[in-house]
């Protein structure tokens, strides 16, 4: 190839540069150009103080709103607080209810001033834009530079300080044991010559698993305010990016972070996301292998005199690869459980700290009612009840509202509107009457607490049992008890209309779903033996380690189980034939029957 030629094409090369950084301001100047009119619109109101929904709501009851303006189709809105001078903004989850609250609350007698406002229209306000181009400008070209240096990549990272996280193991109930463990990190961050100086090492790592809600997040925000030191956090999510090399330099970039702060806690959340088992597969795999081949790095690269402490936490730790579970990583590893019935009552006390609720609310029984509930599950029930009183007009959180708090989370939301047919509400009453017989003459169900046909959520009907005991353990009579009663409903409708519908399907799903795994979890099979054909690996080849024949003996015995059951169900309702119809009827006059009313069939005071 000749000079001029060479010449020619780094010419082109450097023309073609050219036009991709013109090409790139134009883009970076129209984006941020678009921002800049959006935050023009906007200024005003985000100068306003945010007050919370559930304060929102307060203030209504209280009487202290003296004036809303709210724009049509905007769920956005100002409101003026009786006695404060400045305005504050406000998001309503559902204009419709909110605006039926303020009706109801004027008609009441308060003097609430309503301002509806239409939608703003976008004109041309080119004196605006103008005036922000020069600094549109700048934003872009130092964007450009910004990615040109490869400092670009640094995801989403923050932190909170001593001022910011204020948690303390004082706003974390229900889980005293597993304070007590982390205790010791607290004082490796507070105090860590003392441990050194005996020889200790700091762990590196800690792991907290469990299901969603149980309070994985809020305890650690707790181990940095109890230690008074700052708090990065990032989700695992945050890590993962199409382009190759961006997950691996953000991980880079978080402990570069850590180490200028150390002392300090470093927490991903979700970590699942990133530290799954590594595969050898190309593209967006290949690249989260990098990233969790970069948090290894990382961990391992910490000095002694590098106070760093990472917690983590997924509620899938069966996921995690084993490279980065070993000591010297994540050298504990904790399980954040559902609270037992003392932590759901201290939680319950926590999240009503700024509630009004009546003297005659026991916490307890809140408790009892509610077992096998996460702590943000029990702070939903409250803030249901809190909005349900509301809206009867209460002064206080009733026993009632706290009720049906707990049925609109658990069942769903009551539809008096439907419309039902006297033979769906024939067959609906008799479905459940059947559910609540059955569990009534098993020994292990617990006690029926209310029978409805009244739709709620998806369920034509419903039969909730009383829930105030903590199981850990399930015994195999239990669970063939469990069956028979989650069968009582079909089976109520085969013998009393010799008829079956779609209604029972979701009960026959869970009773599959309990029976195969008494036999390939539970080792609960005569037949099959007790070994666990669980496959965690996602192995097809796995089971067949047990006989070519052990997937239809499976079957088999699942099929056993289901049908047993089901004849044990219509066994029960034939030798109490007239207490399922007395039950269905008053069901089909009264629409739901409490606990009270039900123990009276049975001659129970």
């Amino acid at each position: 190839m000749s000079n001029n030629s060479k010449k020619k094409k780094n010419n082109n090369k450097k023309q073609d540069k050219k036009i991709y950084a013109i090409i790139t301001i134009i883009i970076a100047i129209a984006i941020v150009a678009i921002i800049a009119v959006a935050m023009y619109f906007n200024s005003n109101d985000q100068k306003d103080k945010e007050l919370p929904y559930t304060d929102l709501i307060k203030e209504i009851s209280y009487g202290n709103i003296e004036k809303v303006e709210m724009t049509v189709g905007s769920t956005k809105l100002k409101v003026k607080i009786k006695n404060q001078a400045e305005e504050k903004t406000a998001i309503v989850p559902n204009t419709q209810s909110f605006m039926e609250l303020i009706q109801q609350k004027v008609a009441e007698g308060n003097e609430i001033e309503l301002i509806q406002k239409p939608q703003k229209a976008i004109t041309k306000i080119p004196s605006a834009i103008i005036s922000l181009l020069p600094t549109a400008i700048m934003v872009a070209l130092f964007v450009m530079i910004f990615k040109m240096q490869g400092l670009g990549e640094k995801g989403k990272v923050y932190e909170e300080t001593e001022r910011k996280t204020k948690v303390t193991f004082k706003d974390v109930a229900g889980l005293d044991e597993e304070k007590q463990e982390l205790i010791e990190i607290v004082d490796f961050l507070k105090k860590p010559k003392k441990f050194l100086e005996m020889g200790a090492k700091i762990p590196k790592g800690v792991l907290l698993y469990g299901k969603p809600g149980t309070g994985k997040t809020l305890i650690a925000k707790a181990i940095a305010g109890e230690a008074n030191v700052p708090f990065i956090s990032m989700s695992g999510s945050e890590f993962i990016e199409m382009f190759a090399g961006l997950g691996a330099s953000r991980v880079r970039k978080l402990f570069e972070k850590a180490r200028k702060l150390s002392p300090c806690i470093v927490f991903i959340d979700e970590i699942d996301a990133i530290g799954s088992r590594r595969t050898s597969n190309s593209g967006a795999e290949s690249e989260n292998n990098q990233t969790l081949n970069q948090l290894l790095v990382e961990m391992d690269g910490f000095e002694s005199e590098e106070t760093i402490i990472v917690l983590a936490a997924t509620n899938r730790p069966e996921m995690l690869d084993k490279a980065l579970l070993r000591p010297g990583r994540f050298d504990r590893q904790i399980t954040i459980a559902s609270p037992d019935l003392k932590g759901r009552e201290e939680i319950l006390k926590i999240h009503a700290r700024d509630m009004k609720i009546a003297e005659d609310v026991s916490f307890e029984n809140i408790a009892e009612d509610t077992a096998g509930f996460t702590g943000a599950e029990l702070a939903n029930i409250l803030n249901e009840a809190a909005i349900i009183a509301t809206k009867k007009g209460h002064k206080v959180i009733e026993n009632i509202d706290i009720d049906e708090a707990t049925k609109k989370v658990t069942v769903g939301l009551e539809k008096h509107s439907r419309v039902i047919s006297d033979k769906d509400k024939r067959l609906t009453a008799y479905h459940e009457a059947g559910h609540a017989i059955v569990s009534q003459f098993l020994p292990t169900q617990t006690a029926v607490k209310e029978i409805s046909i009244i739709p709620r959520g998806v369920a034509g009907g419903y039969t909730m049992y009383k829930s105030n005991e903590d199981k850990y353990y399930i015994s195999k009579t239990e669970m063939e008890e469990k069956l028979i009663a989650l069968l009582g409903g079909r089976a109520a409708e085969k013998i009393a209309l010799d008829d079956i519908s779609t209604g029972a399907s979701n009960d026959i799903e869970v009773a599959t779903k309990v029976a195969k795994d008494m036999v390939t979890v539970y080792g609960m099979s005569d037949k099959i033996g007790p070994i666990s054909l669980k496959n965690d690996n996602d192995d097809p080849y796995a089971i067949q380690m047990f006989g070519e024949n052990i997937e239809d003996s499976v079957g088999q015995e699942v099929k056993k189980l289901i049908d047993t059951a089901y004849s044990d169900a219509q066994t029960i309702l034939r030798e109490h034939m007239d207490l399922l119809h007395q039950i269905a009827g008053a069901l089909l006059e009264k629409e739901k029957i409490t606990e009270e009313e039900f123990k009276k069939f049975f001659g129970e005071n």
